[in-house]
Order: structure tokens, then sequence, then C-alpha cells
């Protein structure tokens, strides 16, 4: 089991970039497979990217690529999002997740993790 707390969401400017936190506690981060997931008003929860235990492999939406990066710190038991380049659409609530399924099978998928913080909100402003 994994408890979950994001932190650095905030008010940004189109363009601009901010760094979301998540922090762990648990015997098991350090072998979890972790992501990302957001939600906008009105829309479903969706994937944002994703990192193995070990973050020598990540997953990143299309949406996404190129602009966010995803790690983490097993030491630390943090995983990071580093988001630059935003844009109005990136609006949402961000969701750190957890999985037991150490392995990439369905990492876009919610049903994949069983572990969820309670989210951080992101606004980007036009």
């Amino acid at each position: 089991q994994v408890q979950l707390i994001e932190s650095g969401g905030g008010l940004v400017q189109a363009g601009g970039s901010l760094r979301l936190s998540c922090a762990a506690s648990g015997r098991t981060f350090s072998t979890a497979f972790m992501g990302w997931f957001r939600q906008a008003p009105g829309n479903e929860r969706e994937f944002v990217s994703a990192i193995t235990w070990s973050g020598r492999t990540t997953y990143y939406a299309d949406s996404v690529k190129g602009r966010f990066t995803i790690s983490r710190d097993n030491a630390k038991n943090m995983m990071y999002l580093q988001m630059n380049s935003l844009k109005p659409e990136d609006t949402a609530v961000y969701y750190c997740a957890a999985s037991p399924i150490n392995d990439g099978r369905n990492y876009f998928s919610a049903g994949k993790y069983d572990n969820w913080g309670q989210g951080t909100q992101v606004t980007v402003s036009s």
C-alpha cells in the first residue's frame, strides 16, 4: 500500500512552467509503477505520464510529449512532473497514482493503478 500526496500546483500564464511533486509513504514505493493523470471539469480522468520503478522507462500522452518530464527519486520516496510551455488546455486537477503491476502494460489506463493522491489544481491562463 502506498499513500500519495501531490503538491506544486497553482496559477501560471501560458508558456510558463510548474513542477508537481508526489510524496509517497509506504514500503513499496521503490518498486511501484507510478503515473500522473489529470481531470478537467466535465472531462474524464486522462493519462499524462508514467514511469517504471527504476525510472529507466517513461511514457507520455501525445498532448504533453516534449513539454512535460516525469522523474522519480526512490531514495526520497518522491515523484515529479516538470511541466514546461504550459497551455490553457493543460488546466486540470493533477493526480499521482501507484500501481503494483510493475510493467508497462496498460500504463495509460486508470484501472492499472490502485492508489491515488487527492490531486493538485493546475490553472493556466491565456
